[in-house]
């Protein structure tokens, strides 16, 4: 079949993304209509970027780790802690003060993501020597639980002067624009990307398709994992400050294992070892979860009360539905294949063909 030029794709991708940021403009001037919307679309791109950042650990180097949402309040917390105006700190350390270093410690939004990519990666390095030597379930039971203590540690109340413990952070400044969280997002995910398809993601890919082949071609198998877990943890952090900013406030209880396991059902239903299908599911499943909310609302029909209509009953139906998808698509919405506009263009040749076919010829049936 025949391709599209590489000329023609860049202008596709470019025509794509101009749609996007005029739509996400439009969006943003109409924002007492759209308000809404655009908050969905921002939480999206959010677990978009902590999606692909389990995946590049989970779908292309073969590690599963469930210690997601602990790395994520790592980040949530440094952003937080750097980014509340000075003067209102007080009012938000109000039980125990504030600690003395931190009392007038600042930093650009940026300078304080880094921060906090940078602090969870460090972590990860930290946590990666005992756990990394482990398997399988045993990985991830480890990881999971380095997650629950880092969340405990957060509340404790050891720390009240630094994480204002139980009380949680609250008056974190909002994003200064719109676009700002699709491009922060969009940038995280583009480099995750170059590492995948740089020597260390083969390294990588190499691992997670049989280690022992790996190692004879002279791959350090520890060294390369612990580099993917510490990649994994630095973009993650930084997903987690990111959703610190979207949320203006945060506790401990926003980082509970349900969260991980948020970020895992993203990453299956898009397709465990697909970029393209984290990002599609997180969009999809931060969407469906909120547009499904009338089912939480009393219905009434001709003076009856339908009694399936309750709180809660949106989770049955969204349930439902992933159940449905996932064992329709049983390696996710995109399987480990990518976007690409040569696949569409692919696509719509064989649709063509088949038409063509159906359709009756010349020299077809109507010789009688």
């Amino acid at each position: 079949m025949k391709t599209l030029d590489k000329k023609i794709t860049y202008l596709l991708s470019a025509g794509l993304l101009a749609a996007a940021i005029m739509v996400l403009l439009y969006m943003d001037h109409n924002r007492t209509t759209y308000n809404y919307s655009l908050s969905i679309l921002q939480r999206s791109a959010i677990y978009a970027v902590a999606a692909v950042a389990m995946n590049l650990l989970t779908g292309f180097t073969g590690l599963f780790s469930l210690g997601q949402a602990g790395f994520m309040a790592i980040g949530a917390y440094t952003v937080a802690i750097l980014t509340i105006p000075v003067a209102q700190r007080p009012s938000v350390y109000y039980i125990s003060g504030i600690a003395e270093p931190l009392a007038q410690a600042t930093a650009p939004l940026w300078a304080a993501l880094l921060l906090g990519g940078l602090f969870a990666a460090l972590l990860g390095f930290f946590i990666g020597y005992p756990v990394l030597r482990l398997k399988s379930d045993y990985l991830a039971i480890a990881t999971l639980g380095f997650s629950e203590i880092i969340r405990a540690f957060i509340a404790a109340p050891m720390l009240n002067r630094v994480t204002n413990g139980s009380y949680g952070l609250k008056s974190i400044p909002g994003f200064p624009s719109t676009l700002m969280v699709f491009l922060i997002s969009g940038l995280c995910i583009f480099l995750m990307v170059l590492v995948i398809r740089s020597s260390y993601g083969r390294a990588f890919q190499a691992i997670r398709e049989d280690e022992i082949a790996a190692e004879s071609m002279g791959i350090g198998l520890f060294k390369h994992k612990q580099m993917a877990f510490v990649i994994s943890c630095f973009f993650t952090g930084i997903s987690g400050g990111m959703l610190a900013v979207f949320m203006r406030s945060i506790d401990s209880k926003t980082f509970q294992i349900g969260l991980t396991y948020d970020i895992l059902l993203i990453v299956v239903l898009g397709g465990i070892g697909s970029i393209t299908g984290s990002v599609l599911g997180s969009f999809l499943m931060t969407a469906g979860r909120e547009w499904l909310r009338f089912f939480d609302n009393p219905l009434t029909i001709a003076g009856v009360q339908v009694p399936l209509f309750r709180t809660g009953f949106r989770m049955v139906i969204f349930s439902l539905i992933l159940m449905a998808v996932v064992l329709y698509y049983r390696k996710g919405l995109m399987g480990t294949k990518e976007f690409s506009w040569n696949g569409i263009y692919a696509f719509l040749q064989r649709l063509g063909q088949k038409r063509s076919k159906t359709r009756p010829g010349k020299e077809g049936g109507n010789d009688e």
